[in-house]
């Protein structure tokens, strides 16, 4: 109960699927997605093609989800209120239209998306990409987002940083996600449990 006696809303936790831009690793992605999709968990990605549109449209396929999926939109280059040419892919569901241009390379920096996608996450799953994927994998890393690398090679995804773990076993993907949703979740609850007991001796 709120202080004003209301029953707050349920809040699903987000799962950020990072990836290619370019090729879709169908194998990879679709199950992960429809995996997810069975969860109450929302999807979030980059709203981009390849990776992002084969995660997503796994996702959206499965049958009485709770879930939604939702993508962070890049702006054009020369207009900031302009979304990105191609942007959401037509599985986005929630699309989070921004201002800022900056990806790939430059995915670290203050004018990228990448940051909205990675700090919106409970858990970050990488499939295989390229310098955007790997600035994600920083940037979960920066932000203490537990964050997993679904490949087949570490070479998969350029620089991946020693203490990320990978796999290409689907249930590894499962059982670190799962992990980590529960782990959130018990950290929520203590941070309202202290939160009510702070309220009840004051």
């Amino acid at each position: 109960m709120t202080d004003d006696g209301r029953t707050p809303v349920r809040r699903l936790p987000i799962v950020g699927v990072m990836g290619s831009s370019r090729d879709p690793h169908e194998h990879l992605a679709a199950p992960l997605g429809a995996w997810l999709g069975t969860l109450d968990v929302h999807l979030i990605t980059g709203a981009g093609r390849a990776t992002m549109t084969a995660v997503s449209r796994a996702f959206a396929g499965v049958p009485g989800r709770t879930g939604l999926v939702i993508g962070v939109c890049p702006a054009g280059d020369d207009d900031p209120g302009v979304t990105r040419l191609g942007y959401p892919n037509p599985w986005v569901e929630l699309p989070i239209l921004t201002h800022l241009p900056l990806s790939g390379p430059f995915g670290t920096e203050d004018r990228s998306r990448n940051h909205i996608n990675v700090l919106s996450s409970s858990v970050v799953v990488a499939l295989p990409g390229g310098d955007g994927t790997a600035s994600e994998v920083g940037l979960a890393m920066r932000y203490a987002r537990p964050v997993i690398a679904f490949v087949e090679d570490r070479s998969d995804i350029p620089r991946l940083p020693a203490d990320v773990p990978d796999t290409c076993d689907l249930d590894e993907v499962k059982r670190f996600v799962l992990t980590a949703l529960d782990r959130t979740d018990s950290a929520s609850e203590e941070v309202a449990t202290g939160a009510r007991r702070r309220r009840d001796e004051s």
